[in-house]
């Protein structure tokens, strides 16, 4: 009928080429015929494709229902894979045009309306104004990313394709959270939150707020151990280090029980270090006066420690301690007095003894009811371990000169006291030399 598609009206006329007479070289005819070739392979494909829809259509047009046309997962793979190009095309082609609208821009009343939820005290500050502009071009450009998501899903309808399915690259819409009621306002669930925080969270006890200054006022320039000076009062042995490691703990410790410990007992023998504090609460209320404690004696020894290895930096010199050793000969043989060995665990030994300071403290609660807990003052491992790890390793760089000047002394003197002289000496004599050799 005159109402189906035919061969004659879907292809398109052939077009025959110009004619084209001139003389061309070997290349120009190679790059002629390639294009040619192109042209040709074009006008094929092109032909193909609507010879495809063609049928394709025609099978419809045949039916009275759409429905019942035959699906393109029936058709020859020839035809299946340009009706699927062409409609690939088409959707593209679609899709670009509704991507290209304009889109209803959002409500300035809406922007204003956001900008009223931030809080004053956020909108206060020399960036304010930047802030707001990102804030306002964020949301912007999100409501017109969103709407012109909404508006091509709505309005175009991809081909149900299995081949089409990867032109989707954006992600699926966001759905409406389940579950979750926004009927009432975050304002009164934080008010009873932060109620409970402030009568089952201790730590926001005014007693503790005065704990915490007492502990401030006695440690922020208090040190266990202080060997900061020991370069400038000459060589020391490895025996006085380690002694006035042990009296410079036990100092520390007298003078932290006679201050700071007698200030914390004197605090909570006072009724009004436990206001507010019911009775059902008084253990945990304890427990935490005894981390907080413990947590300022570790500060202590940690800060004393890093203080102390820090001394032995091979980078900075400046204030690296002075020990006195020998050269000594005993027994045919030189050696250093202290070994170097013997140093090392001289300086170790003070990270100990740092370690093993502050120990003995009671905790408040056992000290008023006459227990024997005591605080957990005792320093992390893994600062032990980095400590004697970084010493270790500082010893070995800075005894790398005494090591080199020692083996000068062995190699060019040694053969003098190790007996090799002497047996050269013997052997001389025992061999009669002449007066020219004894010469």
């Amino acid at each position: 009928t005159s109402s189906k598609r035919t061969l004659r009206t879907l292809f398109r006329p052939a077009a025959l080429p110009p004619p084209f007479i001139s003389e061309m070289s070997p290349s120009q005819k190679k790059l002629l015929a390639y294009h040619k070739g192109k042209e040709q392979q074009k006008m094929i494909n092109q032909l193909l494709i609507d010879r495809a829809l063609e049928v394709y259509y025609i099978n419809m047009d045949e039916t009275d229902e759409r429905d019942a046309a035959p699906p393109i997962t029936e058709l020859p793979s020839t035809v299946r894979k340009y009706v699927i190009l062409s409609f690939q095309a088409d959707y593209l082609f679609l899709k670009s045009c509704v991507q290209s609208n304009p889109m209803v821009p959002i409500q300035q009343q809406w922007l204003r309306s956001m900008l009223t939820m931030v809080p004053q005290s956020l909108m206060e500050g020399r960036d304010r104004e930047l802030l707001t502009e990102n804030l306002l071009k964020e949301i912007v450009r999100d409501y017109e990313k969103t709407m012109q998501r909404c508006v091509l899903r709505r309005t175009l309808i991809k081909p149900d394709i299995k081949e089409l399915d990867n032109l989707e690259e954006e992600a699926p819409l966001p759905s409406l959270p389940l579950g979750l009621d926004f009927s009432s306002t975050w304002h009164d669930s934080y008010v009873k939150a932060k109620k409970r925080i402030i009568s089952t969270l201790h730590i926001l006890h005014p007693t503790m707020k005065t704990l915490l200054d007492f502990g401030y006022t006695a440690f922020f320039n208090f040190l266990v151990v202080d060997f900061s000076s020991s370069r400038l009062k000459g060589p020391i042995d490895c025996k006085s280090l380690q002694t006035e490691a042990s009296l410079s703990c036990s100092k520390a410790e007298d003078k932290i029980t006679s201050t700071w410990y007698q200030r914390v007992i004197g605090l909570f023998t006072q009724s009004e270090a436990l206001d507010g504090v019911k009775l059902d609460q008084l253990e945990s209320f304890y427990n935490c006066v005894a981390v907080l404690m413990s947590n300022q004696l570790k500060e202590l020894l940690q800060r004393t420690t890093e203080v102390f290895v820090k001394l032995f930096d091979p980078e900075d010199r400046s204030r690296l301690p002075i020990f006195k050793m020998d050269l000594t000969f005993d027994e045919n043989r030189m050696e250093f007095y202290p070994s170097l060995q013997d140093l090392e665990e001289a300086i170790l030994f003070v990270v100990d003894c740092i370690g093993q300071t502050l120990q003995n403290f009671q905790t408040i609660h056992a000290w008023l009811t006459g227990g024997t807990a005591t605080l957990d003052a005792e320093l992390p491992a893994h600062t032990v371990q980095w400590a004697k790890s970084t010493l270790e390793k500082s010893i070995r760089d800075n005894l790398e000169g005494p090591q080199e000047h020692f083996k000068g002394y062995v190699e060019s003197y040694g053969w003098l006291v190790d007996g090799t002289a002497e047996e050269r000496i013997n052997r001389f004599i025992t061999e009669q030399p002449s007066f020219d050799e004894y010469t």
